[in-house]
Formats: C-alpha cells, sequence, structure tokens
C-alpha cells in the first residue's frame, strides 16, 4: 500500500507546488476513519481510496481533487458527516466528497429505481464540477480491477453496468484509455469465452507478424524523415473489445479484420498532419471510404486527429492516426487536459476553472440538465445511456452549423438538438433540398432544412421514432403539459357548469379563494386535477360556498323535471341531456371529434356519430368518454352523478371529420358477399376500420364492421342501402 509522502511525491512530480499539508491531513483523516475496514479481497479498505488517488495522479490532477479522491468514501462508509468535511477540508471539497455520495434513504419501490436515482445524483454534481466525474471514474476503473474478488452474483452486474454507463461516459469525455480499460475488463467479465478466444487469436497472429509492428513504425519513420518531417510513431494491437464489436457491428469473423494493427504519428503543428497524410497516400495506396478528419471536424469529446487506412508493407492493411502533441494529450487525458496545461504552465489548482474550455463537458453538462426536467429516475437513466452510446453523423443546417448526432438519428433528433422549440413546431423536413419523412435516418453531410408550424404540437408517437435522449425527454415533456393544458381546458368546463348550477359565475378570483383550501399552489394545477377527474367540480364549489349542496345527488322522478331522459322503462336510470333549450342556461361542452383541444374519446362499443343524442362521462387520466343517449353501458355510472356531463355537438358545416360507428351485418354464405358489402361502403364514401366475422352458419354469417361516418345520416343511408343488397339479410346498429 503506497504510503503518505510516496503520494505526496507522486503529485509533486508534476505540480512541485501543490499543498502537503492537505494532502497529507487528508491520508490521515481517511486511514483512520475507515480504520480496520477490509475490502472483499481481504485488503485494508484505505488501499482502495489511496488507488483511485494514484490513477488520479496519472492524469495530473489538482491537490482538491487528490484530496477527494482519498475522502469519495468516508461520508457514505465510516461515521464522517458532510458537516465535518466542510469544517476540516472547506465547503469545495465537502460538495465533492457528497456528489460523490450514493443515497442510502430512499423511498423507491425497486432497486433499478434506486441505481437510477444515485446515477441522476451523481450526473448533476458532474455537471456543477468536473471533477466528481474524474474521481468517479477513477473508482469505477479500481474496482473493476479489482473485480475478481467480488462474489460472482455481484461480478455480472457490476460489468454490465460499467458497460452501459461508466465506459461509455468516458468515452464521450474523451478519456479513450480508461474507457478501453473499462471495457475489457467488462468484456472479460460477461463474455469470458469470446474474451479468451480473442485473446488467443492475437497471441498466435502476434506470433505470426513478430517484427511487422516494428517493420511498419522503422518504415514511417524513414519516409516521413525523408520529407523532412519529425514525427514519433507509436504502433500497437486493437483491444480485444474493440476487435469483438467491430465483428458484431460488422458480422464478419477475426480473420476477416484486416486493420488489427493501429499506429499514431504525432507531430507538431497542424499543418506538419496534413503533409504526413500526403506522404502517406503518395507511398500507399489507401482504403476507400477509410479517411476522417476529425481536426477539421472535431467529435463532440473534443478528440482531434486525422484517420485513415493504408495497405502498407507486406500488403498489410494499416490504420492510420495523425495528430498533434496537442491533440494526443486530449486523446490520452479527455476532459482531465483541459486542467493540465493553460498556456504552456500548470494549471492543476484551477480546474474547475477551465471547465468551458472542454467541449465535452460543456455537452456533458447541458445534456444533463436537459434530460432532469421532469423525467423520473428511470427514464433519466435511459434517456443518458442513449446519449452516451451511438457513433457520430455530422450534418448541417442550412446556415451552415454543424450538427453532431448519433449514427441512426432522425430529422426529429435534428430539430430537437438545433433547439427545443424547433422540434416541438417541426412538421417536415427538407434534405439536402428534397422533402423526405421524418423517420428518414440522417447521413454524414446532409443539409437538413426543418419545416416548422406554430399550431404543432409533437405527437406522442415520436418519442419511438427519436433516438436521442434529448428529444425524447423534451417529447415527453410537450406530450406531459399538451395534456395538462386539455385537461385543464375541460376542468374550467366543468367548473362552469358547476357554479352556474350552484347560481354563482367561475372567476380567477374564486378560483384563487379555493386553491388553499384544498391543497393547490396554482390555478392551473386545480383546473387540471378537475379536468382529469382528480377532484370533484362540487368539492370545489363547497370550498368557496360551504353551503353548498349537489342537487343532482337524488335523480327527480321521471317527468318531474323537463329534460331528464329514462334510459329503459323501468331501469331508475335517468339523466339529462342537453337538448335544444332544455339546458336551463347551463353551459354544455361542445364536441368537435377527437382532434380539438379537449381530452375526447368515444364509446368503445359503437362509438357516437353528429345527430345522436349523446351524454359525457368524466374518467380519471383518460378525460370525457361520449355514449350515445341509448347505450347500455351508461347503466355503469348510474350511482356517479358527478361524472356526468352535458355534452352537444358543435360542427362546422365546412368541417369534415368523420366519427366512429359499428354495424351488425346478417349476409348469405355465398362467394362474392363480403366484397359486395365492402364495395357498397366504399362506394357510399365510408371506411372501414376493422371487420370480424362473429358468426358463420352453413347458410349465412354475422359480420361485425367498424364505420368512420360523417353523421348520423350518413349512417342511415349506408345502412339502408346494404339492406337493399339481395345477399343482406339484415343491418342494425350496435351500441354497447
Amino acid at each position: 500500500m503506497m504510503r503518505q509522502y510516496e503520494l505526496v511525491e507522486r503529485v509533486q512530480r508534476y505540480n512541485p507546488n501543490c499543498d502537503e499539508a492537505l494532502l497529507n491531513k487528508a491520508y490521515v483523516y481517511a486511514m483512520q476513519k475507515h480504520g480496520t475496514q477490509t475490502r472483499a479481497s481481504g485488503d485494508p479498505f484505505f488501499s482502495h481510496p489511496l488507488e483511485v488517488a494514484a490513477i488520479l495522479t496519472d492524469l495530473r490532477l489538482d491537490d482538491a481533487t487528490i484530496a477527494v479522491a482519498l475522502l469519495h468514501d468516508t461520508i457514505e462508509d465510516t461515521s464522517a458527516t458532510r458537516d465535518e468535511i466542510d469544517r476540516m477540508f472547506g465547503p469545495e471539497i465537502g460538495k465533492l466528497v457528497d456528489g460523490l455520495t450514493k443515497i442510502k434513504r430512499l423511498d423507491l419501490v425497486s432497486k433499478r429505481a434506486k441505481q437510477a436515482e444515485n446515477f441522476r445524483k451523481l450526473l448533476l454534481a458532474i455537471a456543477d464540477d468536473v471533477r466528481v466525474l474524474l474521481v468517479k471514474l477513477a473508482d469505477r476503473l479500481h474496482n473493476m480491477r479489482t473485480l475478481h474478488h467480488m462474489p460472482d452474483h455481484k461480478r455480472g452486474r457490476i460489468a454490465e453496468e460499467t458497460m452501459e454507463i461508466y465506459a461509455p461516459l468516458a468515452g464521450r469525455m474523451g478519456m479513450h484509455d480508461l474507457r478501453e480499460e473499462l471495457e475489457d475488463i467488462s468484456f472479460r467479465t460477461l463474455y469470458p469465452e469470446a474474451y479468451s478466444t480473442i485473446v488467443d487469436r492475437l497471441s498466435a497472429l502476434e506470433e505470426k507478424n513478430k517484427s511487422l509492428i516494428g517493420d511498419i513504425e522503422h518504415d514511417l519513420v524513414d519516409r516521413l524523415e525523408e520529407r523532412g518531417i519529425a514525427a514519433l510513431v507509436k504502433g500497437r494491437e486493437k483491444r480485444p473489445y474493440s476487435i469483438f464489436r467491430k465483428m458484431q457491428q460488422k458480422s464478419v469473423a477475426f480473420e476477416q479484420l484486416s486493420d488489427i494493427y493501429g499506429f499514431r504519428i504525432i507531430v507538431g503543428t497542424v499543418e506538419a498532419c496534413y503533409r504526413v497524410l500526403g506522404v502517406v497516400h503518395t507511398t500507399w495506396p489507401s482504403v476507400p471510404g477509410r479517411f476522417k478528419d476529425y481536426i477539421s471536424t472535431p467529435k463532440q469529446n473534443d478528440y482531434r486527429s486525422i484517420h485513415t487506412t493504408v495497405v502498407g508493407p507486406s500488403r498489410q492493411r494499416v490504420e492510420l492516426q495523425v495528430r498533434t502533441t496537442a491533440m494526443d494529450r486530449v486523446a490520452e487525458y479527455g476532459i482531465a487536459a483541459h486542467a493540465l496545461y493553460k498556456d504552456g504552465e500548470f494549471g492543476g489548482r484551477n480546474i474547475a476553472k477551465h471547465n468551458d474550455d472542454s467541449r465535452a463537458y460543456e455537452w456533458l453538462r447541458r445534456t444533463i440538465e436537459l434530460l432532469s426536467q421532469g423525467d423520473t429516475p428511470e427514464e433519466f437513466l435511459e434517456n443518458t445511456k442513449l446519449e452516451l452510446f451511438h457513433d457520430q453523423v455530422f450534418c448541417f443546417t442550412p446556415k451552415g452549423r454543424l450538427i453532431a448526432l448519433p449514427r441512426g438519428a432522425t430529422p426529429i433528433d435534428f430539430a430537437y438538438a438545433v433547439h427545443t422549440d424547433i422540434g416541438n413546431t417541426c412538421v417536415g423536413a427538407k434534405i439536402n433540398g428534397q422533402i423526405m419523412p421524418l423517420v428518414t435516418q440522417l447521413r454524414n453531410g446532409d443539409e437538413v432544412d426543418i419545416v416548422r408550424s406554430q399550431a404543432q404540437t409533437p405527437p406522442p408517437a415520436w418519442e419511438t421514432i427519436a433516438i436521442t435522449g434529448k428529444a425524447r425527454a423534451a417529447i415527453r415533456r410537450a406530450t406531459k403539459e399538451s395534456a395538462r393544458q386539455q385537461y385543464g381546458a375541460l376542468g374550467r368546463h366543468i367548473l362552469e357548469r358547476a357554479f352556474l348550477r350552484a347560481g354563482h359565475t367561475l372567476t380567477d378570483e374564486a378560483l384563487g379563494a379555493a386553491l388553499q383550501p384544498l391543497g393547490f399552489a396554482h390555478q392551473s394545477d386545480l383546473l387540471a386535477a378537475v379536468g382529469r377527474g382528480g377532484m370533484r367540480a362540487h368539492e370545489v364549489v363547497a370550498a368557496i360556498y360551504p353551503d353548498y349542496r349537489d342537487d343532482r345527488a337524488v335523480s327527480p322522478p321521471v317527468g318531474s323535471e323537463p329534460g331528464w331522459f329514462d334510459l329503459e322503462a323501468g331501469s331508475g336510470m335517468k339523466f339529462r341531456v342537453p337538448d335544444g333549450d332544455d339546458t336551463g342556461g347551463r353551459p354544455a361542452l361542445p364536441i368537435r371529434g377527437l382532434s380539438g383541444d379537449l381530452p375526447v374519446s368515444f364509446a368503445p362499443e359503437g362509438g357516437a356519430v353528429p345527430g345522436d343524442r349523446i351524454v359525457g362521462i368524466l374518467t380519471p387520466d383518460v378525460g370525457v368518454t361520449i355514449y350515445p343517449i341509448q347505450s347500455t353501458a351508461l347503466q355503469a355510472f348510474e350511482d356517479e352523478t358527478d361524472r356526468w356531463l352535458d355534452v352537444r355537438w358543435d360542427m362546422a358545416a365546412d368541417r369534415l371529420v368523420r366519427f366512429p360507428a359499428k354495424i351488425s351485418v346478417s349476409a348469405l354464405n355465398e362467394p362474392g358477399s363480403l366484397a359486395t358489402i365492402a364495395g357498397a361502403i366504399a362506394d357510399l364514401d365510408a371506411n372501414i376500420d376493422n371487420l370480424k366475422m362473429v358468426r358463420h352458419a352453413a347458410d349465412f354469417h354475422e359480420i361485425l364492421i367498424d364505420l368512420e361516418v360523417w353523421d348520423l345520416k350518413h349512417l342511415t343511408h349506408i345502412m339502408n342501402q346494404l339492406r337493399a343488397k339481395p345477399n343482406v339479410s339484415g343491418v342494425t346498429r350496435v351500441i354497447g
């Protein structure tokens, strides 16, 4: 185990002016707090935070981050408290340690929800200070290096979590070496046979090509020196998981992989990078489609390099990466590199102040802020995974702005990547000047022009089309807000009717007076609750007028009051329907169809069409369901008078909307009967939504047909025309 002075010496190698007293105090405090605790390996527990600190010294991080590494488990696993850490080490370090502390007591229903909430807390802390991320990744790396000491049932879960979250997160932050080590250990744990097979193949290949890497390195250096280019060339084999992933993605065998060897050519300037490219491409033939210029178009994690593949010495395909020394430092350290040097000098003590230098961190912070708005922890975890996993394509706005998206992204993802408002108002897209479907997968270099309409609201189905977490989260929020507005409008209608029945007028002042007694903070919350059915209208009225009694609690006898209708003689079920002037001055909800501003649906069995006498039933979290007055399904709501709503048709003459209806047709069992019926319906300008054979006999069959018609007159005409067909014995309307 590393001793106290050894840790200080490691930091002093890259930062001679480090705060030695801080490091010593953190070392002693953490060692004392962890005391006799041990790890699964039997080693003292304190060896873990010490190794995490050592990993961070390899990244050459500032004193505070090294101290946090030593302290990161103290609040979670010892008697230490946040107040004590703040008092001894300052609030800055206390805040970082708290950001790394898991949430122990959560009222959550599942282990997955607890994991998601812990991850959400971690990422929100990362958004505030990047050092939380660096310590967490180092913590995970050491845990993975010692994973073989864990019980079997825990290894798979930890490895899967690392593969799904932490390795992609390290990659997104540009920390490629750390990501590759995390991936390889996870791969070895999750797929031991595949890992062993690939390692054996690599060993055999290395034995076969013992001198190949060295020969190519020398050849490259010699040719570049001939052109006056000083370069450092480093060759290496691809890692096992990188090979496995390529085999999976391209569906090829190990023997078919042609770029197992990769070489980095490191030079001093950007100009030299392109000179190297010229030398390479004029010396060896390049492989078509394998050239990528990440210098002119950097990745979102700040990675910059030129990639090309050539057929090099011995007819061996060789992947080359050409970059400057500064680019190589970013490729190796990723986001941590932005804290290392500032104008050529070490800037370790100011790492938190250099966060804005990193496009990767800016992306992460912006993404976390967007994903954290209104989602459950599980949704947050799912959307974050979506953001972390995919390779990228680069597209352009009509003004030339570069938009980086995951591979497989659609114009919907593009629109939300530009701005949330653009996504919410998107109605179409032009890709390279041509109007294309919104489900089109974008390709590198596409120019995308989003067609917008301020009247648009993103449909919920878009959530299944979008692949970025940002787009899905925004669509979900917009859908919830749209539903909230619809329920709010419905709630206002219901309350207007209830207040009028009580002899009062609904006003904002009256609503305001009801908020506190009913426990609502805003009028919109109250209106939405009434619209959803979570709050009864008479309860709102009673909160303002305590003497109010709902006169609908007892149904008057048939005929005792105009406008009350007996569903069926002797059923005892009576209710008011708006017919002519028989509404007593009460406002009835206008029903225009399924595309209005109210959450309205029609009876599942038989529907309703304009011309029917109708009644509305309020269903919590569903809205208003419209039933024809003769529907037997209404008997189920006989004792729930508060759910009954006065409704009326409000159809403009020029508004063409079809409505659902169901008919039962008895037809002769002979060839062509079904075709005759379907043809007649089509000729009469109706649409068949569904068709079901419910009874089949030797001489006839009964067919249930779900139709979409204009109104009751249209439906009646269809039924009369079908009855006139010689192969139709009867037609009736089905009303559930």
